[in-house]
């Protein structure tokens, strides 16, 4: 398949780029920060996403939604990336979306998923209970109780946990942490009794929160795909969320490589554009270089997962460990050949590389996506 967007793909990115150019610059998120606004996003630009249909850029036609794949959900992910613009899109109209389109029964679609797309409510995956993205490793109990189970545990790093109607919570109901088999998942309410969220104001300013769950009881009906192989839903949504985040890195890195471009033209320094010494060029055209790569690979993975998503995890998981790599690198060139400047909180750098870094770790950094990829080749 050739790696260029659509015609129709194109107008999306267009129409994502003009929208958030003007509704969600990059000094919005700094206000939030300076503000410490509670919420951490702007609901009345979460408001604008669902006019705009973004929030149901996955939710199939017939609940709703745009009835997409990954490469646009990409597209709006690319997008954000340019402006870091602060909402749920990744974690509710990608990730919760995806879980739920993959597993979740006709009554669970019906009853959510044209939520979803209105923007009316807001849905989270709730997986990682450590500082480092290791699923097979959940420890979350759900034993059997009543007519139901009971859900006992903590879990970290929940994308916009705090604000999220819908919990959708990935629990060991057999085996010992560290076995792949043995997970199912649950729909859990936020508000539920025995449910404890904390919100986490994260480096990067955007939204995360650690979730504990003492005694929570969920029905039969609660469960998300079967009991004990929920492991199969909750790769189609880490890995929906992985294409996406490198989508995001990818963005972002082109947002950071085009301003270091432009103060490449502008500044003087001995007498000349620093843009004219050729240590400057040949580090800018590497960085070029990579991010090219890096577009390629990007779109690759996304168009996998719309063609066949249960063996798209090799290229996701290329796609997310280049990524993560290649924004790194254009943080840091940014801030160097930026000079003094590039260290100061009044200019945008800063941003850009903590949400880098953030990014680069969820859902698995380069190391781990390495990992797994050996892993599945038999190494």
């Amino acid at each position: 398949m050739p790696l260029i967007l659509t015609e129709e793909q194109t107008m999306l990115r267009d129409s994502a780029r003009d929208f958030l150019g003007a509704q969600a610059p990059l000094s919005q998120l700094r206000r939030l920060r300076d503000e410490r606004d509670a919420t951490g996003f702007s609901p009345e630009l979460w408001r604008q996403f669902a006019e705009m249909g973004f929030t149901g850029v996955l939710v199939p036609e017939a609940h709703g939604g745009l009835g997409l794949g990954h490469v646009e959900a990409g597209v709006v992910m690319e997008q954000i990336g340019h402006q870091l613009a602060a909402s749920p899109f990744l974690a509710s109209a990608v990730v919760a979306t995806t879980a739920l389109a993959h597993g979740g029964t006709v009554a669970q679609q019906a009853d959510w998923l044209p939520r979803l797309a209105r923007g009316e409510a807001i849905a989270t995956l709730a997986v990682d209970e450590s500082r480092k993205h290791r699923p097979a490793h959940t420890a979350l109990k759900a034993t059997p109780h009543d007519a139901g189970f009971r859900l006992d545990g903590d879990k970290a790093f929940v994308l916009d946990g705090h604000v999220a109607d819908l919990l959708i919570v990935a629990a060991r109901t057999a085996g010992a942490p560290g076995d792949a088999d043995g997970l199912s998942m649950f729909l859990v309410d936020r508000t539920a009794p025995g449910v404890e969220v904390e919100r986490t104001a994260m480096v990067d300013a955007h939204n995360a929160a650690r979730v504990r769950f003492h005694q929570v009881q969920a029905g039969t009906d609660a469960l998300l795909g079967p009991l004990h192989g929920g492991g199969l839903v909750l790769d189609a949504a880490l890995n929906a969320g992985r294409a996406a985040a490198a989508a995001e890195l990818l963005g972002l890195a082109d947002e950071v490589f085009a301003r270091t471009v432009q103060y490449l033209k502008e500044r003087r320094q001995f007498g000349k554009l620093i843009g004219e010494f050729q240590a400057l060029q040949h580090r800018t055209a590497h960085l070029y270089s990579e991010l090219e790569i890096t577009r390629a690979a990007v779109l690759h993975a996304q168009q996998r997962l719309d063609a066949d998503p249960a063996a798209a995890a090799d290229a996701v998981a290329v796609a997310k460990a280049r990524a993560g790599r290649s924004a790194t690198l254009a943080v840091q060139e940014a801030v160097q050949m930026h000079g003094g400047i590039g260290m100061t909180d009044e200019f945008d750098a800063g941003f850009f590389m903590k949400r880098a870094r953030v990014l680069q770790e969820l859902y698995g950094d380069a190391h781990f996506h390495q990992d797994q990829l050996a892993q599945r080749r038999g190494y």
